[in-house]
């Protein structure tokens, strides 16, 4: 008989622009679907009816390690143009133990829009960590 269990968050894999991007954090995986309310002014009930509306997508927050000759995210986030991001489409994939996807989501034209460097602490021991905030038009989610 097979054990279910939950699913640890702490094994994904980050693939964006057909490169593997390693992460130690993901966040930010959040929508809200605006309601529009509306009442014919020749109904009889005294209450407004609620239709769904216009999807809003959150910031997804990626964060990592810094490592030596790597500076692709601050390459990206410096290709930003006026009006004219360069958009990717951007894979996040919660892996069970045998490496394989058990949840994808599919974030659609992302494009960074804040970028935090590192924080310098002459006292500290801690790894040197960046983070890229994307913007993205919309995302989808698989469960395999």
């Amino acid at each position: 008989m097979p054990t279910t269990y939950p699913v640890p968050v702490f094994h994904f894999q980050v693939e964006g622009a057909g490169a593997r991007i390693g992460f130690t954090e993901v966040s930010g995986l959040n929508f809200t679907v605006e309601p529009i309310e509306y009442r014919d002014g020749n109904s009889p009930d005294y209450h407004v009816t609620k239709y769904s509306g216009m999807h809003k997508f959150g910031n997804i927050t990626l964060k990592r390690g810094i490592f030596t000759g790597n500076n692709d995210l601050f390459l990206w986030l410096t290709s930003v143009n006026l009006s004219k991001p360069d958009r990717r489409t951007i894979t996040i994939k919660l892996l069970d133990e045998t490496h394989a996807p058990i949840v994808t989501y599919t974030v659609n034209n992302a494009w960074p829009t804040k970028f935090d460097g590192i924080s310098f602490k002459s006292t500290g021991n801690e790894t040197a960590i960046e983070s890229v905030e994307l913007v993205c038009e919309s995302w989808l989610v698989s469960m395999s």
